[in-house]
């Protein structure tokens, strides 16, 4: 495993502010009152069982969900507030890696790159275009899959390729979703390295949805604990599970084993 650069994290900049969120669904309340402060340059990694809002949060950071009661800031902007034009503008600047990667299957990797350059900067040139899908691809180590299609690409190669579309927008923000999930040890830990290179290529603050330890204390910065829709500790990976209560230690034990 590549060990993780020390990051440069800009304390005195708040890009992700949540106060007081509340979501329910009918009868069942996912999150109760949350409250988080993501810094310019920090990876946050967002624990919990599966089932314990941690995609929730995430939908309503980016306006997919709105919240029953609280604030949701994004760069200082309000988010349920927003109207439709001035949403879209504010997730041009949030890269999304979706769990299933996401990757149109009729289309070869090079047009699966192109699609959201064509879409969102009408006023590139074709070299440019050209240009933006060899950078990425080359920054996620997958220049050679160009012309290929996703049903060639192993499944750790589609969740490269699903991060490369997402950079291909330069994004400020990147939120990972169970970035891991489906994937031998092996490639997890690439994965993980990916993650720890964009934040310091691109210089991207993130938010990392996981119930992977292994890839909570490769790349997080900061660790966040959600138990029954609350953040029950925070802190780096030794400080969140340095604690006699038996929700998380549970958690611990039932899901981490890692060498030191």
């Amino acid at each position: 495993m590549i060990k993780k650069e020390t990051p440069h994290i800009d304390r005195t900049e708040t890009v992700i502010e949540l106060r007081h969120l509340r979501k329910s669904f009918g009868a069942l309340t996912v999150l109760q009152g949350i409250d988080l402060d993501v810094f310019r340059g920090e990876n946050v990694v967002v624990l919990g069982r599966s089932g314990s809002g941690k995609s929730v949060l995430i939908k309503l950071i980016v306006g997919l969900l709105k919240p029953d009661s609280g604030s949701v800031r994004v760069f200082g902007e309000e988010v349920p507030a927003l109207d439709t034009r001035a949403l879209q503008t504010l997730r041009k600047k949030i890269g999304f890696s979706f769990q299933g990667s996401a990757l149109y299957d009729g289309m070869c990797i090079k047009d699966n790159l192109a699609f959201p350059l064509v879409r969102n900067k009408r006023n590139l040139s074709r070299k440019q275009i050209d240009q933006a899908i060899e950078k990425v691809l080359d920054d996620v180590g997958l220049a050679h899959t160009v012309y290929q299609m996703p049903a060639e690409l192993s499944g750790g190669q589609k969740k490269r390729i699903g991060i490369a579309r997402t950079l291909i927008l330069e994004p400020e923000i990147m939120l990972y979703d169970e970035p891991t999930a489906g994937l031998d040890p092996l490639t997890s830990i690439e994965i993980n390295n990916l993650i720890n290179e964009v934040q310091a290529r691109y210089k991207t603050s993130s938010i990392i949805i996981t119930h992977d330890l292994s890839c909570a204390k490769s790349t997080g910065d900061r660790l966040v604990m959600l138990v029954d829709g609350q953040f029950l500790r925070q802190g780096k990976f030794e400080e969140v599970f340095d604690t006699a209560d038996i929700r998380i230690r549970g958690f611990y034990n039932y899901n981490f084993i890692l060498d030191n």
